[in-house]
This record gives C-alpha cells, structure tokens and sequence, in this order.
C-alpha cells in the first residue's frame, strides 16, 4: 500500500493525449526524466551536487531518453520537426 508522501515524491500524471502503447510508455518516461532533473537541481542548488556534476547527471538522463523516444518510434513518422533534439553542446 502507498503512503501519502509516495504521491508527492513520485507524481505521476494521467495522459490525456493521442493513445497508443508507445505514446503512454514514452509519457511515463518524459514524466520520470522531468522528476529526476528536479532532484538533480535541487541537489545542485543546495549545494550537494556541482553544477558539472549535475549537468552530467541530465546528460545522461537526455540520452536515455532520447533512445527511448526512438525504440518506441515516437516522431518518427514526422522528420519535419527535426526529431524532437535538443543539441546539448557535444551531445
């Protein structure tokens, strides 16, 4: 059974978009990369992480998620828009 503090450290939305497995997967991987860069930050800010160290922390987090978004083939029927990449300086 979750506690009460579960849903707060480990928010998850529900997809209100367009349904497809591969769509619902990747929502729940975008949601975990967005809630992991959150930690990283507050790490940062506090002191607890260098910013080196964090920026190599959400590196890493963007490359996993980018392999994800492409084994799930999302965006891949649109290349107009460029696949979805952020150019994250040597990536």
């Amino acid at each position: 059974m979750s506690k009460p503090s579960d849903f707060f450290l480990y928010s998850n939305y529900r997809y209100n978009g367009e349904f497809s497995p591969e769509k619902l997967a990747f929502n729940s991987n975008l949601q975990e990369f967005t809630q992991k860069v959150s930690y990283i930050c507050s790490l940062e800010t506090a002191g607890k992480l260098t910013p080196e160290e964090s920026y190599q922390q959400i590196k890493s987090l963007w490359k996993d998620l980018k392999r994800s978004k492409k084994q799930l083939g999302i965006g891949a029927q649109n290349p107009a828009n460029n696949n979805g990449d952020i150019d994250l300086q040597g990536d």
